[in-house]
């Protein structure tokens, strides 16, 4: 595996890359959280029939399904291609690291465990951070060295 930087995926330093974002990731957060809810009525089907089949211990992924279905959803979108959930796209954001090196599937999995940490925690202030943070980024942005830029 290679470290060296690629730099199309490079932090841009000129600041209207970053201009809006907080507000765009907003609407990209409901707008993605409606297709995993979407996305969690096929799963919870899927899991009924294998409860029969197991004999009711399928059922048992009923707790954790929509945790299931939401970091399957982040980490094969973010940690894909476009480095962007189908809601950031829409609002025309992306993903980057900081290191310049593309953000895979694990890193977009713990950035997504530790919004969810972080908002059952510091729920109102996750949001503000953005507002005083160079560049808006959030806390869990901070912590994994990632953040968000406008595609257009």
């Amino acid at each position: 595996m290679s470290l060296d930087s690629n730099p199309s995926y490079a932090a841009p330093e000129d600041w209207r890359a970053y201009s809006g974002v907080l507000s765009r990731r907003v609407f990209a957060f409901l707008v993605d959280y409606l297709f995993i809810g979407l996305l969690w009525i096929p799963a919870a089907v899927v899991v009924f029939f294998l409860g029969i089949l197991t004999l009711g211990l399928g059922w048992l992924l009923y707790p954790i399904l929509f945790f299931v279905v939401a970091a399957l959803y982040f980490g094969m979108s973010v940690g894909g291609a476009s480095q962007a959930t189908p809601g950031m796209r829409m609002m025309g954001i992306a993903m980057i690291r900081l290191d310049g090196r593309k953000i895979d599937f694990v890193t977009a999995i713990a950035h997504l465990a530790l919004f969810w940490i972080l908002n059952s925690v510091l729920t109102p202030l996750v949001l503000l951070a953005g507002l005083f943070i160079e560049r808006s980024r959030l806390v869990h942005d901070l912590l994994l060295g990632t953040a968000a830029v406008r595609t257009y």
